[in-house]
């Protein structure tokens, strides 16, 4: 379990995460949903350590993230929201980084790199610089370095982002069965469809504050033959002065 205590995160007089206070079971797969600048990459990366909070607890396991930071970030496979990183490096030499990171074995990171790199049609390509890749063959590589230790949690910042149709679907039915297994998956979308699909419980953010978590189907039973997107515009949407929903806000 994952324990959102008070967390607040300040730029100044700027507040990005006001007062969160949320939990995230283990075995759930658990989605973020907010416009461009709501709060969710925020938290995430204060769940992952590349965020220090304001204020507040991050818990994970009974576990306070502050003083075990190591030990939580081992159990953590982490998706940015950018894969435009290690550019110089090659697939291959990312992977490398990544299994020396989390001390793999050279026999499990070549398993792994075999399935991984195999499903995602990334296996030829693992000796080319990852700045020559096209916006999804980047991302496919960074998603292949998050799940190639195997850890229990995995946190995804809009994973789906540039990949074609078969990866997307593959990294879908791979969500679904981690969680199946115990596992936890947060992720975070603007793909209402997909949250729908997959969540077995969601967040929403607004302005940096929680205005909703709960389980998906109970969100949806509050406003019967509504879809996911149109009750999500009613709670997060900005309003037109028609009174439509409508969205956009400011990047984060």
């Amino acid at each position: 379990m994952i324990e959102f205590k008070g967390v607040t995160k300040k730029y100044g007089k700027k507040v990005a995460l006001d007062n969160l206070n949320l939990t995230i079971k283990t075995g759930e797969i658990f989605g973020f949903l907010g416009h461009n600048g709501a709060g969710k990459s925020t938290t995430i990366k204060s769940l992952v350590s590349v965020l220090d909070p304001t204020s507040g607890q991050i818990i994970v396991d009974g576990q306070e993230l502050s003083a075990n930071r190591l030990a939580i970030k081992q159990r953590i496979g982490y998706v940015p929201d950018t894969p435009d990183l290690f550019l110089q490096l090659s697939a291959a030499e990312y992977w490398d980084l990544i299994a020396a990171a989390y001390e793999m074995s050279k026999e499990k990171k070549e398993a792994r790199i075999q399935e991984l790199a195999n499903l995602f049609d990334m296996f030829s390509h693992q000796d080319e610089a990852i700045g020559s890749f096209s916006h999804g063959m980047r991302q496919k590589t960074i998603l292949i370095g998050a799940l190639l230790p195997d850890p229990d949690i995995w946190v995804l910042d809009e994973p789906m982002t540039g990949l074609d149709p078969q990866a997307a679907f593959d990294l879908k039915e791979m969500m679904k069965q981690h969680a199946a297994r115990g596992n936890t998956v947060i992720f975070s979308t603007h793909v209402l469809d997909t949250a729908q699909q997959l969540c077995d419980e969601l967040a929403i953010l607004k302005k940096g504050e929680l205005i909703y978590q709960g389980n998906t189907d109970d969100l949806l039973a509050q406003s019967p033959g509504e879809s996911l997107e149109s009750i999500y515009l009613k709670m997060a949407g900005r309003q037109s002065a028609a009174g439509d929903s409508l969205n956009g806000e400011a990047h984060e």
